[in-house]
């Protein structure tokens, strides 16, 4: 097969220009960096860099979701935790508003105590995140959700929602409590029914709190009303919440200071009750359950005079009704508090999978698009040797010609 010196050259000529393209393509690769700068480089792999750049975008947001997340439900502990200690505080004030050998006038400041603690928890009620949203005001986050009016009344605005956001793939968290959850509701374990004497009792009967001696009992969410039909004979009413059925017991005699079953529960009353007294239980979901107006209420109780007899009676009945309350609350908040906790614990650990599926994508991503240094140079300095050799071969060859061996 004959080659023409025309053919000869080309096939030279293309040969260094395709050496000479592959050294500019490898020279690009290392300045820049980058290996992969057009689908065209390598389409496979382009085609993964896509998938993989777009998995490194929604990381990229779920650790921005994680960050704002773990910031609210951090801000929440701590200002619950801050909520508790005012409810300690109002605890141990009612604690000595029981005090026997007080006054008037000592019940009056216990009264500016804890007007003075309202407030506070008023303030805590209002808290907000690092972003500035109210931790307990629902999905009005914008908006306070606590006010005064204008009959002194503490007033809630929010909404019942629950604000969450999306963390990762497969999970949501709950990023903040509505202020109906946490100040105006009571938790389902680990609370006590309220006690309390019917306001206008006549005698001297003063009733305890309730003790619990069957959990399991399902009449324990009943409604309780003890009457006195005489100061020595009782009746129990007992009032189904689901149909509003009342059963009324035979009449019992009564013993001061004696147990009365009701239900899983028991009371004593103590002191004398009058023909035409009463006092109730009822289950703590089917009572006053808002801390502010409770508040409120025991406030004008300490700021009520009290002369003995009867209004010392009601007072003490008064301040066992509002320690029942003030203990609910308390169990809620706690209870409220361990969610958070556990809600930060599931935040935390998913950031720390986050971040490591973050790397992984973010390792797998640069070895499709960026260059390896040594791997690429290497080729490079040896496309650089091939393509001289063939200039100077190229070069040798050329000069070649049958007029030289002929002279």
């Amino acid at each position: 097969m004959r080659i023409s010196s025309t053919q000869y050259f080309n096939m030279n000529v293309a040969t260094m220009s395709d050496q000479q393209a592959q050294l500019s393509q490898l020279y690009a690769e290392i300045s820049s960096g980058v290996s992969l700068s057009t689908p065209s480089d390598n389409p496979l792999g382009a085609a993964q860099a896509v998938q993989l750049s777009s998995t490194a975008t929604t990381l990229s947001q779920y650790t921005t979701n994680q960050g704002t997340a773990l910031a609210s439900l951090q801000q929440e502990d701590t200002t619950l935790g801050s909520v508790n200690t005012v409810l300690q505080t109002i605890h141990t004030l009612v604690l000595r508003a029981g005090d026997g050998s007080l006054n008037d006038g000592d019940r009056g400041s216990i009264a500016t105590q804890l007007q003075s603690l309202r407030s506070q928890l008023m303030t805590l009620a209002n808290s907000t995140d690092p972003q500035g949203n109210y931790l307990f005001a629902g999905y009005q986050s914008s908006a306070q959700p606590y006010t005064t009016n204008s009959a002194g009344v503490v007033t809630y605005s929010g909404d019942t929602g629950t604000p969450a956001v999306q963390i990762t793939d497969s999970h949501v968290v709950q990023t903040g409590d509505n202020g109906i959850s946490i100040f105006g509701s009571v938790a389902p374990i680990g609370t006590s029914a309220v006690p309390a004497a019917t306001t206008g009792n006549t005698g001297t009967g003063v009733i305890s709190s309730v003790s619990l001696n069957n959990p399991t009992d399902p009449t324990n969410a009943d409604k309780y009303s003890i009457n006195f039909s005489s100061a020595t004979t009782y009746t129990v009413s007992q009032t189904d919440p689901a149909t509003g059925a009342v059963t009324t017991s035979a009449p019992q005699a009564f013993t001061a200071g004696s147990a009365i079953t009701l239900g899983g529960q028991s009371v004593t009353i103590t002191g004398a009750p009058n023909a035409g007294d009463s006092f109730t239980v009822t289950p703590a979901t089917q009572g006053s359950m808002d801390v502010f107006a409770n508040l409120s209420q025991l406030i004008t109780t300490l700021q009520t005079p009290v002369s003995g007899g009867a209004s010392t009676a009601s007072f003490q009945s008064a301040l066992t009704t509002s320690m029942a309350q003030l203990e609910n609350t308390m169990n809620n908040v706690v209870t409220a508090q361990a969610a958070v906790g556990g809600r930060e614990q599931e935040v935390q650990a998913l950031q720390t999978v986050t971040q490591t599926n973050t790397l992984q994508t973010s390792s797998n991503l640069a070895d499709l698009t960026q260059t390896d240094m040594v791997k690429t140079i290497g080729k490079y300095t040896m496309t650089q040797a091939a393509l001289q050799a063939a200039q100077q071969a190229f070069a040798k060859i050329q000069n070649i010609s049958l007029f030289q061996y002929l002279n």
